[in-house]
């Protein structure tokens, strides 16, 4: 087993990252193999070098170590704009000039990930692109080429078993995803992710529940580049009392503010729940 633990450096880390950092350490601990740790830094306009220092003092506080180097996205630019010509040379990205206002005043509906593109830009060819726009996966075209999809597996606690890519439902729920975002180029979590699995041979995908819904859309990714289809294990939430989920952008509160009152990795274990993975 390879899998990894892949935060962004926008925000410190708090209890969630805690307990899904901890649950991949536990789970590649128990299958004698490797957990890596991957810096997800491909937004330039949020990612800060502070948050990534503070993410490697965190992670060794917990009493965590992972193999060196570290990747970080943002060294990796041109694997990545490699791999999209890889698509384009399909016809299956195309470039998008449009902005979320005009997305909404075009048709654009709520789908599960944000509103669904209504495809407004789907016929402009790649020689067509200008400077700051995004690029977009021609989901039709896409699930046509790669013809019938195969049966992912999940471990996870919520959804364990064999689970079969709903084109229909991809369709109705995602639209054409953006590949590499508008304005700033950076590369999009829904490539770069699946791209960096494929590159550090990843074979078990540990994250949250929150990112489900996404497994579909990698699983395309995954075939459209022949790249292996990984074992996939999604985790339950720490939440908060009110029961809504810790997140950087609600300012939850940071491991880093625990350390400091006095609280010890095994403390942290507790909050979480996860007494079993108590250290001695």
């Amino acid at each position: 087993m390879i899998t990894r633990f892949a935060p962004s450096p926008t925000g410190r880390l708090h209890l969630g990252h805690a307990f899904s950092a901890l649950t991949v350490w536990a789970l590649a601990t128990a299958a004698e193999g490797t957990a890596l740790l991957r810096i997800e830094d491909n937004d330039s306009t949020r990612a800060r070098p502070e948050y990534e220092t503070a993410i490697y003092e965190d992670l060794h506080w917990l009493g965590l170590d992972w193999p060196e180097p570290v990747r970080r996205q943002s060294e990796h630019a041109a694997d990545y704009a490699a791999a999209l010509d890889r698509l384009a040379v399909r016809g299956l990205v195309y470039p998008c000039s449009c902005s979320r206002g005009r997305i909404m005043a075009e048709g654009g509906t709520p789908g599960i990930e944000g509103i669904v593109y209504p495809g407004t830009c789907r016929g402009r060819a790649m020689e067509s692109a200008r400077p700051g726009d995004a690029l977009r996966l021609d989901l039709g075209a896409a699930l046509a080429a790669a013809g019938p999809l195969p049966g992912y597996t999940e471990t996870g606690p919520r959804h364990a078993g064999t689970h079969a890519v709903d084109a229909a439902a991809l369709m109705r729920d995602f639209g054409d995803p953006i590949y590499r975002r508008r304005i700033t180029g950076d590369t999009a979590y829904l490539f770069a992710c699946p791209h960096d699995d494929h590159a550090q041979q990843v074979t078990h995908v540990v994250r949250g529940m929150d990112l489900w819904t996404t497994t579909p859309l990698f699983v395309l990714l995954q075939v459209l580049m022949d790249w292996p289809v990984p074992v996939f294990h999604h985790h339950e939430l720490v939440t908060d009392g009110t029961g809504r989920r810790l997140a950087k952008v609600d300012q939850s509160r940071a491991l880093a503010a625990y350390r400091d009152d006095g609280r010890t990795p095994d403390d942290i274990r507790r909050l979480v729940g996860l007494q079993g993975l108590l250290r001695t």
